[in-house]
């Protein structure tokens, strides 16, 4: 499954090639609360179908109305960029269902071979990160190497935005957890990768969406070069399995780099790392082990849920001590192990 922004893109551009007039909409800022951030996406294309979304609905309601009443030309004259503000008012605040008096900026972008979108998605795909600069006067974009994140940058000549590859999920085991696991980093967003050498173990798994690899896990992950984008997550609870992917998983920018198992297995983990590999402290203690976020979770899909929890928070760069980490919850609220 595709994230919101990469299908945005995708399908502007399949509307475009169909000869329809498309406007891409970019969130550009916001000033109290908001239903969607900085950066956001939508195209609506001239017979006012949408993709993305850039609040809670009456913003869209109201631009799908303006475009199938005045034409994508119209709204955008010129053929040129548009900047339009919602909610300055507290009857605009409410009129458009923005929360608290909550503004919203928006830029509306005429989608045509200026805006270089076929460029830009496929950078996306080869998985690098972009900074993209609209140039408010003339339409034309300018696509250069930059950070993946970082809010939008608005004044009255360019809108600066950045948008890069995909969040990436690297599962090791082919199981009923890692099913589970996969299914809500599906729902969420993620590219998702399997990998088990174990044939026993693929020949009854699969899910569609997913990348299933027979490659042994320290294989794919020097293969693969896991950014800062990416998360790796072991779930085999084999040593000879898991521990190849994190040696090379820990010295890599990967955002996140967990493992199941007990406090006690995830001690002896380190130490093996640390003994056997000399695998540096700080990378250690980054090993997210026993993974996950305390929940009292059971049964695998309820571990499941608590490891992608604390991938998704890690993601947004929400950490212990605001989260609970399951090693921290079980020793608070359950019996050694």
């Amino acid at each position: 499954m595709e994230d919101l922004d990469t299908l945005v893109l995708r399908t502007a551009l399949h509307w475009h090639a169909q000869s329809l007039p498309v406007i891409l909409v970019t969130v550009a800022r916001t000033w109290g609360s908001s239903p969607r951030p900085p950066g956001s996406l939508m195209a609506i294309n001239g017979r006012g179908e949408t993709v993305g979304s850039v609040s809670g609905g009456c913003i869209e309601d109201d631009l799908i109305y303006r475009i199938r009443e005045e034409g994508v030309q119209v709204v955008c004259a010129g053929n040129l960029p548009l900047v339009l503000r919602y909610g300055i008012s507290a009857d605009q605040a409410h009129r458009f269902g923005l929360p608290c008096g909550g503004t919203v900026e928006l830029v509306l972008e005429p989608v045509s071979a200026l805006s270089r979108l076929d460029e830009l998605l496929l950078a996306c795909e080869q998985r690098r990160s972009i900074e993209r600069t609209l140039d408010l006067l003339t339409g034309q974009v300018e696509l250069r190497t930059g950070q993946r994140d970082g809010l939008p940058q608005l004044d009255e000549h360019k809108l600066i935005t950045y948008l890069g590859p995909q969040a990436r999920i690297i599962v090791i085991g082919a199981s009923d957890l890692s099913r589970y696991l996969c299914q809500f980093a599906l729902s969420l967003g993620f590219e998702v990768i399997v990998c088990d050498p174990r044939e026993e173990y693929r020949a009854s798994w699969q899910l569609p969406g997913v990348v299933v690899s027979d490659d042994m896990p320290d294989d794919l992950i020097l293969r693969l070069q896991p950014d800062t984008r990416t998360a790796v997550i072991a779930l085999t609870h084999d040593p000879k399995l898991d521990d190849l992917a994190l040696i090379d998983a820990l010295q890599s920018p990967a955002f996140y780099v967990g493992a199941i198992g007990s406090r006690r297995n995830s001690e002896q983990r380190r130490e093996r790392l640390r003994t056997h590999f000399d695998i540096a402290e700080p990378a250690l203690q980054a090993l997210h082990g026993p993974a996950g976020l305390y929940i009292a979770s059971k049964t695998p899909v309820e571990i499941a849920l608590s490891i992608m929890a604390e991938i998704v928070a890690v993601k947004n760069g929400i950490s212990q001590p605001q989260t609970t980490a399951v090693v921290v919850g079980k020793t608070l609220y359950e019996s050694p192990s």
